[in-house]
């Protein structure tokens, strides 16, 4: 996850941002077709003087260390400006600061007008986490982008595969959203959703609502280490055995949100800021290619 990349050194946080904006941006001007694209955007194009000022209106607990934090847009007219597959940047309002820049990435409805919805796990050492988790309704925060990580295209496979843990739901959640609200996208997805234990699992009840509103395009399956009783998932860790069961002939498009570790044991280790790395892992032993591999 690119968040575990960012370094504690002022310099080497200014070069990363002028590094992500001016990639992002030449990745962002591409013109892109989504239902959002002829709205009025709040966020425009990453950059040292884009930054927005969105107003927290709403904070609920997911779980015992992860909330949902739901900001208004400078307009209630504005849809957020993102396309699938692509994150913000967030600093405290007001902060010079570049260490306490993080990215995160919105699990609300690409074309949602007026607001923007945050899932955040609370690190205790994370400084953006915490000042996070410190605000009331209210209390204002910063954010820049977007900046696409990969460029999604609709039917470009006709099933994908997403393998997620912990908190690297959320750009997981985005993308399976967006296919699902768009009429004209019929991939198929299946998830496998790895956590530490049941009551871990982030965006359950969401993800039971789209499985329950398109059950032949999207198919859950949950994975504990711990399972609480009425747990309906899998005891333990994600199988090769459960990779082949889901894509058996390795056609799918192959997605991973997670721990590094957990990244590593299934894809390979991960590069450094957006690189992608090596592929390995699971997935190379079960003949995928690097191209049909994608890691967040």
């Amino acid at each position: 996850m690119l968040v575990r990349t960012l370094k504690h050194s002022r310099g080497f946080q200014l070069g990363l941002l002028g590094a992500i904006s001016a990639c992002a941006y030449s990745i962002h001007s591409t013109p892109v077709k989504s239902e959002g694209t002829a709205k009025s955007k709040t966020f425009q194009g990453p950059g040292l003087f884009s930054w927005k000022t969105l107003t927290l209106k709403d904070i609920k607990d997911v779980t015992h260390d992860t909330r949902k934090f739901t900001f208004s847009l400078p307009s209630p007219d504005e849809v957020a400006g993102l396309n699938l597959a692509s994150f913000l940047l967030f600093k405290p309002a007001g902060s010079m600061n570049p260490s306490g820049i993080r990215p995160y990435t919105p699990v609300s409805s690409l074309n949602s007008k007026g607001e923007l919805v945050l899932v955040v796990k609370h690190y205790p050492k994370g400084k953006m986490s915490s000042h996070l988790f410190s605000l009331k309704t209210g209390d204002k925060i910063s954010a820049t982008g977007p900046i696409r990580t990969f460029e999604w295209k609709e039917n470009h496979k006709s099933s994908i595969l997403l393998l997620g843990a912990g908190s690297g739901i959320t750009p997981m959640f985005q993308l399976i959203r967006g296919i699902l609200e768009n009429p004209k996208d019929k991939t198929k997805i299946n998830l496998l959703y790895a956590n530490k234990t049941s009551s871990d699992i982030i965006l359950k009840k969401e993800l039971d609502e789209l499985h329950g509103r398109f059950p032949d395009q999207l198919n859950v399956t949950y994975f504990a280490e711990k399972s609480d009783g009425g747990f309906e998932g899998k005891s333990g860790f994600i199988t090769k055995e459960d990779l082949k069961q889901c894509d058996g002939s390795q056609s799918s498009q192959v997605f991973i949100c997670g721990p590094p570790k957990f990244v590593e044991v299934y894809g390979g280790k991960q590069g450094p800021l957006m690189f992608q790395g090596q592929l390995g892992g699971y997935l190379k032993e079960l003949g995928y290619q690097k191209s049909d591999v994608f890691k967040f």
